[in-house]
């Protein structure tokens, strides 16, 4: 029996940014137990940014200092045991209490990052920089515009987006986190990348454009317990 969701918050103003990557250049970058997911033999890398909000525990109210931020995150597709998801490369937030809180015990790796998020006239700017001690200053500026309403996915763009778990490894034991919410409404965008040095452990930089590209305007997540691997 599944046990119940422990925490839930919303996301929203949601980005879905997706490179192609040759899977040589990720393999050494994954825990060993887990297989690269390949989409007819290519692997991907996701950079996704949004905006979260309510976030709280189970039965308690939205966390003071925390409940509310930017995030930006770097991950790529991964399965076990028959079962597909996502590892992170990093996770950037600008809330200092909300990376505190992640890292306890280095569950995730995520880092303190300054970041912006702002809509003018339908286009959206968002910049991020990490400032993270003892950690490389990783930089995300882009601007961006929602040029379709909600789209039919195709089997890609499934692939890529509809994700409902994830695995970590700290401490040398790897342990999955389930997670739910609706399937994704996505829509298409256009947009200029100003500057981008996310994933810096690869040995090729990201294109500077936008490759496949979807936004969302929100989505509310359940996060279920942490269940090791055995």
């Amino acid at each position: 029996m599944k046990k119940p969701w422990i925490m839930t918050q919303e996301w929203h103003n949601l980005l879905f940014l997706h490179w192609p990557i040759p899977p040589d250049l990720l393999l050494p970058h994954i825990p060993q137990e887990l297989e690269l997911d390949l989409y007819d033999g290519q692997a991907w890398v996701g950079v996704v940014l949004f905006k979260a909000k309510r976030t709280r525990p189970r039965l308690l109210p939205p966390v003071p200092g925390a409940g509310t931020y930017l995030e930006l995150n770097v991950r790529t597709y991964v399965k076990l045991n028959g079962k597909s998801g996502v590892f992170f490369f990093s996770l950037d937030a600008d809330s200092p209490l909300a990376v505190k809180t992640a890292t306890t015990g280095d569950f995730l790796p995520y880092r303190h990052a300054r970041m912006a998020m702002e809509e003018h006239r339908g286009t959206w700017r968002f910049q991020s920089k990490r400032i993270h001690e003892h950690s490389f200053s990783e930089i995300l500026d882009l601007s961006f515009r929602v040029i379709s309403p909600p789209i039919v996915k195709n089997e890609l763009e499934g692939w890529l987006t509809e994700r409902y778990c994830l695995w970590t490894k700290p401490k040398n034991r790897l342990f999955r986190v389930d997670i739910e919410h609706d399937p994704w409404q996505l829509e298409y965008v256009k947009g200029t990348v100003y500057r981008n040095t996310m994933a810096s452990f690869l040995p090729v930089d990201f294109p500077q454009e936008l490759a496949i590209t979807h936004y969302s305007e929100w989505q509310k997540v359940r996060f279920f317990p942490p269940v090791q691997e055995q």
